[in-house]
Order: structure tokens, then C-alpha cells, then sequence
């Protein structure tokens, strides 16, 4: 079956980690395989190769890769880079799930290349890659109000923002849904004229 792409959700290795801002996109891409996984097959890919943890759904008439990088977040083009290089991907095939400070907590955006906006996950990707000409499924955590807590505010808990996260978790995998079943520009359209900030 032919490769559909590759969906990376960004995220740091480790309990401590687990429920943390920073970690948005595991806790998507999660929730989204264990979702589809009643319906579809996914079978995890035993392979170190690429310092993730990867699955291959099989969804209709495509088989997608599902990957965790294990690399650290800004380390994450370790991990996607020699992946897509695996596969004979490019760039155009990899939708990367992220935290976005940029995004009120609970929004979700769809959107393909722009900036890093900051963020070492993407730092990473676009460097490995040599462009930022991907898409990014950008989950909205909001901004601390003291720029200088960036750090310790991505790599904390949620908070009082638990329930717009878990809302924002319930929109990211019908987002991936969408994705796969209308592919990208009627997704992108779908997922962004939904209400705005």
C-alpha cells in the first residue's frame, strides 16, 4: 500500500513529561490512534532507526506513519528527518502536531510552512529538512503573561486550562480525521473557519 504521510506528534520522553503543555501533540497523535484503532488497523513498527516510537495505521488505500520522536523536543528532526528519508517523503507529506503559544488554549489551526514562532520542535524539523514547508496541526496553549516563564510554563501542567487542553485534544483528532478522509486543503478549510480567537 502506498505511503498517505507521516503525522508526527511533538512532545518530551519521560513520566515527568506526560501531561505537560509541551506535550500536546503526543497527546493528540495518542488519543487519535486509539481512536481510529477501533475501526482500523495500527501495528507498531519495530524499528529504532528513527529514536521514535512509530505506528502504521492503515487507513482505505494508504498506510500512515505515526511517530513519537523519543529525541527530546529539540532534537525532533533527529527522529523525522532519516524517517521521511526512510520512506521517500517529502516535506509535502508531513503533518507535524504541536503546542502553539501563539493560540488561546482550546484552538486548533491547520496550516502549511511560516515561521517557528520560538518553538524548538520545529526549529529542529525545519533545519534537519532544510525547509519549513510543512504542515503543522498548531494546538493553542496560550501565553504565560511574564515572557520569561516561556520555559516553565510549556513544561508544566495545564492547570486551569485542563479542559479547553482536552477540548483542544477532541478537536486535534477530528482534525487528523479530516486529514485522511478530505485530504488537505478541505481539512485546512474545515478546521480554520471554525470560531477564531
Amino acid at each position: 500500500m502506498e505511503i498517505g504521510g507521516v503525522l508526527a506528534g511533538l512532545g518530551n520522553p519521560g513520566i515527568q513529561y506526560a501531561n505537560t503543555r509541551h506535550n500536546l501533540g503526543f497527546l493528540t497523535l495518542e488519543a487519535f490512534l486509539k481512536e481510529m484503532s477501533k475501526d482500523y488497523r495500527v501495528d507498531q513498527i519495530s524499528s529504532s532507526k528513527f529514536n521514535g516510537i512509530s505506528f502504521k495505521l492503515a487507513y482505505k488505500n494508504a498506510d500512515w506513519i505515526c511517530v513519537f520522536p523519543q529525541t527530546f523536543m529539540n532534537l525532533s528532526g533527529d527522529c523525522i528527518q532519516p524517517l521521511l528519508a526512510w520512506y521517500k517523503l517529502s516535506s509535502e507529506n508531513l503533518f507535524v502536531i504541536h503546542d502553539e503559544l501563539d493560540l488561546t488554549p482550546g484552538r486548533i489551526q491547520l496550516k502549511k510552512g511560516g515561521g517557528n514562532a520560538g518553538h524548538n520542535g520545529l526549529k529542529s524539523i525545519s533545519a534537519r529538512l532544510g525547509t519549513q514547508d510543512y504542515f503543522r496541526l498548531r494546538m493553542g496553549i496560550g501565553r504565560p503573561k511574564d515572557s520569561a516563564q516561556v520555559s516553565n510554563y510549556v513544561l508544566s501542567g495545564f492547570g486551569q486550562d485542563k479542559d479547553a487542553a482536552e477540548q483542544a485534544v477532541l478537536l486535534g483528532v477530528q482534525a487528523l480525521r479530516d486529514i485522511l478522509e478530505l485530504g488537505t486543503a478541505k481539512a485546512m478549510n474545515k478546521i480554520n473557519t471554525k470560531k477564531k480567537d
